[in-house]
């Protein structure tokens, strides 16, 4: 005879599968609900009711065989409600067919996956593009505008207000959650990927190398492009981008030391790098190749993949290195690009060359607020002996840089110069 649980093992185990559910498909029920209410604030308060309720109710009556369906039906039933409330007219009927039609998903618990237009509509063109990730992230995975605004350093009220916004854009644009046509797939398909990098490199640049908030931020860009890269497996660029993220993460355990100093790429034990994460990577950028169209986030990936040569074989290839920096500046024209180039070209030809090099984007405006400049400089002018021209830029490097680890090994290198 089955004892039933105690109160408190009830709520425990209402709380996990609310978690587990929440996890897995929070999302994928916004989604749901948005693309019938085209509302996505609303599609959010109904479902956060819902789980509440769920808390509420699954510790008495144990937790439905199917959660995600038990949500949706209750989620919807307060959009209905709401939708009455609000709104009379031509424009409740047509909400409310739009509801009443996802009847059929719920009962058959077969409901669609319509992340993917959610994350379009998120990076929409008329949304303003600074917020494409971090509205990506609330709505597809659920993070609280807090959470959010501490990962790319912003006020909670500002982050909420700027995601309030945005969703009231959706709503009063009409913006379509659908996945392009594949004539506009590939333009559109970049903003998506281009929010979900900067959601992942936000995670990466964790200024004291112990924020929590930061880290899972990583994570959570992470989950959103394997989703992104499963819901589109032959999109070559998908799978590219997921390759990048995989072979920055494996490293990420050795770029500190024990006592959190900060150690450049070119000093860390390959050895150490997560091998299963690289496996994966090099599985993808190999599925990418077989599709047979280029692009920048492949040749992104396929430049951390070059440094895993040195893994191997105990050796940088800097040749190829260079090679792939050439073709990622052909497609981007990026001065970030020319600046990574220059230090491999050093290693290749020498640091004249790679100062010569550096030549085209001297006059870039932008660079001189950007610390990664000024301390490529200082490595090139330092290898060429020109010392006091090198602690003026590591001068500047170090002015401009917020991770202190990072700081202090500039500033050792700056230090050096006297020696």
């Amino acid at each position: 005879m089955n004892e039933s649980p105690s109160p408190e093992e009830g709520a425990e185990q209402a709380r996990r599968t609310a978690d587990a559910v929440a996890r897995r498909s929070y999302g994928k029920l916004v989604a749901f609900l948005a693309a019938r209410t085209r509302d996505v604030a609303a599609a959010e308060d109904a479902l956060s009711e819902a789980f509440a309720a769920a808390l509420a109710v699954w510790p008495l009556q144990r937790c439905p065989a199917n959660p995600e369906a038990w949500l949706l039906t209750v989620a919807r039933r307060k959009l209905i409600d709401a939708a009455r409330r609000r709104q009379s007219g031509d424009m409740a009927a047509a909400q409310l067919q739009l509801l009443a039609e996802g009847l059929q998903w719920v009962a058959q618990a077969d409901i669609p996956d319509q992340r993917l237009a959610l994350m379009f509509a998120c990076a929409h063109p008329a949304i303003e593009a600074s917020i494409h990730a971090p509205l990506i992230l609330q709505v597809v995975l659920g993070l609280d505008a807090k959470t959010i605004a501490s990962a790319f350093l912003t006020s909670p009220a500002a982050m909420g207000k700027r995601l309030v916004r945005a969703k009231e854009k959706i709503r009063q644009a009409g913006i379509p959650f659908s996945v392009p046509e594949r004539e506009e797939l590939a333009g559109r398909l970049d903003t998506v990927l281009q929010a979900i990098y900067a959601a992942f490199a936000e995670g990466w640049s964790d200024p004291e190398g112990g924020d929590a908030a930061r880290r899972d931020l990583t994570e959570e860009a992470l989950f959103l492009a394997r989703l992104v890269s499963e819901l589109l497996p032959q999109q070559a660029e998908t799978l590219g981008l997921l390759a990048l993220m995989l072979h920055a993460e494996a490293r990420r355990g050795v770029r500190r030391t024990t006592s959190g100093e900060y150690v450049p790429l070119a000093e860390q034990d390959p050895a150490q790098w997560d091998a299963a994460m690289i496996a994966e990577a090099e599985a993808l950028l190999q599925r990418a190749s077989a599709l047979h169209v280029l692009g920048r986030y492949q040749l992104e990936g396929a430049l951390q993949s070059a440094h895993v040569h040195r893994r191997r074989s105990g050796s940088a290839n800097w040749a190829e290195v260079v090679q792939l920096y050439d073709a990622l500046l052909a497609i981007t024209g990026s001065p970030v690009v020319v600046i990574n180039r220059a230090l491999a070209l050093a290693q290749l030809h020498g640091p004249e060359v790679a100062l010569d090099s550096l030549q085209a984007i001297a006059t870039d405006e932008r660079l001189a607020q950007y610390q990664p400049y000024w301390a490529a400089r200082a490595e090139l002018l330092t290898r060429i002996g020109a010392h006091a021209e090198a602690g003026r830029a590591y001068e500047m490097a170090i002015g401009l840089e917020r991770d202190p680890a990072v700081r202090r090994f500039l500033q050792r290198r700056q230090a050096a110069l006297s020696g």
